[in-house]
């Protein structure tokens, strides 16, 4: 499968953005998805994800309650929805695939076998 990450820009703090990640060549209807962010010097983290079953989602702390994962297995895309943006969620967001991953793996950025190129979101305060 592929992906291609899309929807990053420049947004003043409080705004919102909307992330998708578009797969071709497979569907990710029985996948997990996931989005990872890196901020430059840092390592890449976990920021949500959703099972195969498409129901159950998983959040970072720091992002719950603001940030909303979807899918729409119609268009084989994932979305982020992201609210109430802050200055700390500026990063590279990635989106991510897997097809057998277990759920005690799915923080865990290395365990995901196919990735999206990356956009970027920069948050100004």
């Amino acid at each position: 499968v592929q992906l291609q990450a899309s929807g990053g820009g420049l947004v003043q703090a409080g705004g919102s953005l909307r992330l998708s990640c578009a797969a071709s060549g497979r569907t990710i209807s029985n996948s997990v998805m996931g989005w990872f962010r890196q901020a430059p010097g840092k390592e890449r983290e976990f920021v949500a994800a959703m099972w195969r079953n498409g129901v159950n989602t998983y959040y970072a702390d720091s992002v719950k309650g603001r940030f909303t994962i979807t899918r729409d297995n119609a268009k084989n895309t994932v979305y982020l929805q992201m609210a109430s943006l802050k200055p700390e969620d500026t990063a590279v967001y990635y989106c991510a695939a897997d097809y057998n991953l277990i759920l005690s793996s799915i923080r865990t950025a290395r365990m995901y076998d196919y990735w999206g190129q990356g956009t970027q979101v920069t948050v100004s305060s």
